[in-house]
C-alpha cells in the first residue's frame, strides 16, 4: 500500500474507527504468501481492526455474516485464477455487490483488482491457471478490463497480445497508480 495518504484521506472515518475484511484466498494460490502478512501488519500499524477471510470452501451463506461489521473488503493479491475460482463457488461475486450497497468500501490488491473488472484474462501469463478456470468473467464491479503491475517486464507486450486477441481495451496500472471509484465517477491517482 505505497498510496497510504490517498487512501487514508477518501475513508468516510479515521482509520482506527475502521474493520477490514481482509480476503486471503488469492495468496494461498501462490508459492510465498508473505507479502498478505506484510499488507496487514501495514494495516495494523495505521490503526484498522483486520479479520482475514478465506473464501475457499464457504458459501454465501456462511460468508454474509462475517461483513456485517466491517467496513472495508480488501482483497488481497496473488493468483487471480484461484481467486476467481472461489469467489464464484462461494457467491462472493453477489455478496460484494450488496456489500458495496450497503456502503462498504472495496480495496482490490493486483488480483483482486483485476477481478473487479469485467474480464480476468489479463492476469495470462503472469498467474498460472491451474485450477481449470474457464471462464474469464470478472465480477463486473466496475465496466474496465484491468491490468495492474504494468511497469514490469514483458506486461506491455503481453497486453498488446491480450487486446489483440479479444478486441478489448485494457486498462493499464502501475505499481504506483490506483483507480478510484464514487458514485460512478473513476479516476486513476498517481502517486508521485
Amino acid at each position: 500500500m505505497r498510496m497510504k495518504n490517498e487512501i487514508l484521506a477518501l475513508l468516510p472515518k479515521p482509520a482506527h474507527q475502521m474493520k477490514v475484511a481482509h480476503i486471503i484466498t488469492a495468496a494461498k494460490g501462490e508459492p510465498d504468501p508473505s507479502f498478505a502478512v506484510r499488507d496487514v501488519t501495514f494495516m495494523r500499524d495505521l490503526g484498522f481492526t483486520v479479520e482475514d477471510i478465506d473464501l475457499e470452501g464457504k458459501s454465501i451463506e456462511e460468508l454474509r455474516p462475517l461483513f456485517v461489521d466491517k467496513d472495508i473488503v480488501y482483497v488481497q493479491g496473488g493468483n487471480t485464477f484461484y481467486l476467481m475460482k472461489y469467489i464464484c463457488e462461494s457467491g462472493f461475486d453477489q455478496l460484494v455487490q450488496e456489500l458495496i450497497q450497503q456502503g462498504k468500501i472495496y480495496v482490490g490488491v493486483s488480483a483482486g483488482t483485476i477481478v473487479a473488472g469485467t474480464d480476468i484474462g489479463t492476469a495470462e501469463p503472469a498467474d498460472p491457471n491451474n485450477v481449470g478456470l474457464t471462464d474469464y468473467t470478472g465480477m463486473g464491479l466496475v465496466d474496465l478490463v484491468i491490468n495492474p503491475h504494468h511497469d514490469r517486464f514483458g506486461e506491455e507486450e503481453a497486453v498488446q497480445i491480450y487486446e489483440h486477441k479479444t478486441g478489448k481495451q485494457v486498462t493499464r496500472l502501475t505499481d504506483n497508480q490506483m483507480i478510484v471509484v464514487v458514485d460512478g465517477n473513476i479516476r486513476i491517482i498517481n502517486h508521485l
